[in-house]
């Protein structure tokens, strides 16, 4: 009887080759007669499926099959006997090749330890001994700006349910990725279940911005406290703090308050946060201040963008 690969994998012709992969991926867990030692049945259908994926895996076996020049199992139909002739040239661009190439996925890897075990009658993973890790499963995780400068903890929605604690250290930045050893995947026989790997996205902060380990806060301060002087409290990212503006500011200069940026686990030192002030008018001008600039402006003559104005002439 004549065996079609696509049926024995469950697919179609136009299967692409990512189809192919998973879908035999995943009969390796059903069928392999290791993995269900009382399925009678187990170890016929896992050598059909192994055929068929070796079949189907290689681009030229699959346009052969498709062309009607194979059959099911790879071999070669009567009118196309002499294909067979070129098969072991040392240029035949359709010798197959075997090992694993770069960049194999690892579950490929175990399944074709399995593959190659049940060709050579090889016995049980008890009898054996053989095991092998469980793959990693990857998460995407976003967490509060605060959050990943000061550290915390975020628990995690798994796709199969339920969650899991996520430590956040502090320091944490933007695309960091957290492993949690042992929250991967089960591992097979007597190997190690594989590890959750978490990739943050960090929320943006309406008031904080990061520069490495330096914060950044814009901070509004008003006509009189920039002219005089003034003690104000200015948000940290590490709590409140009283600052010293000093007599005469402008707008646009930048005060350092030294060790209040990102700190890290074990770290000695830690970032600064730079306070940029920008002066902010009263929301209503009273006839008081307005007289009193009034007055000033007859006799003060100061003009801020002299400077500005000589550097851009041509």
């Amino acid at each position: 009887m004549t065996v079609d690969p696509y049926e024995t994998l469950g697919l179609t012709k136009s299967a692409t080759a990512d189809d192919i992969k998973k879908a035999y991926r995943k009969l390796v867990r059903t069928s392999h007669p290791d993995l269900h030692p009382d399925d009678a049945g187990a170890e016929a259908r896992f050598k059909a499926i192994a055929t068929a994926y070796d079949l189907l895996k290689d681009p030229v076996t699959r346009a052969r099959f498709d062309a009607g020049e194979i059959d099911g199992a790879g071999a070669e139909r009567p009118q196309r006997q002499y294909y067979r002739d070129f098969a072991d040239a040392g240029d035949n661009p359709y010798q197959q090749r075997r090992g694993f190439e770069r960049n194999v996925d690892p579950a490929d890897i175990f399944a074709e330890i399995l593959r190659q075990r049940t060709r050579q009658g090889g016995g049980d993973f008890n009898g054996r001994g053989f095991s092998a890790p469980g793959p990693d499963f990857r998460y995407a995780l976003e967490v509060p700006f605060l959050d990943a400068v000061r550290g915390g903890e975020m628990r995690l929605t798994l796709p199969e349910g339920g969650s899991v604690a996520v430590k956040i250290p502090e320091g944490a930045h933007d695309g960091q990725t957290l492993r949690l050893r042992g929250k991967g995947g089960s591992g097979f026989g007597d190997g190690a279940p594989g590890d959750a790997l978490i990739t943050l996205s960090v929320r943006p902060h309406p008031v904080f911005r990061r520069e490495g380990d330096d914060i950044l806060l814009t901070l509004p301060i008003t006509i009189d406290e920039a002219i005089l002087g003034a003690k104000v409290t200015a948000p940290t990212v590490k709590g409140p703090v009283n600052l010293t503006i000093p007599k005469g500011a402008s707008s646009g200069r930048v005060l350092r308050l030294r060790g209040r940026g990102v700190s890290h686990p074990g770290g000695k030192t830690a970032g600064d946060q730079l306070v940029e002030l920008n002066i902010v008018t009263p929301p209503e001008i009273d006839e008081a201040l307005r007289d009193f600039l009034t007055e000033w402006r007859k006799t003060h003559s100061h003009d801020p963008r002299v400077d500005l104005l000589s550097e851009a002439a041509p």
